[in-house]
């Protein structure tokens, strides 16, 4: 008979040193790395749009002052 425990480990690909799966947060610093400049300009337009969106809304927000 085979042992479970091992056939088990081997099916699964082994992440760290001590073989646990990584975390979301590995998996996209390790995405982001690869995607390289991509990344870097996706990140750009999402950041420039944010900046936009909050001008668009204080400007369309502003207070009406009488008299000018």
């Amino acid at each position: 008979m085979t042992d479970p425990t091992s056939e088990r480990s081997s099916a699964q690909p082994s992440a760290g040193a001590a073989g646990e799966n990584p975390s979301f947060t590995k998996l996209a610093m390790r995405n982001m790395v690869r995607k390289g400049k991509l990344s870097l300009f996706h990140f750009g337009l999402t950041a420039l749009g944010f900046v936009g969106f909050i001008v668009l809304v204080a400007y369309l927000g502003r207070p009406q002052v009488p008299g000018s």
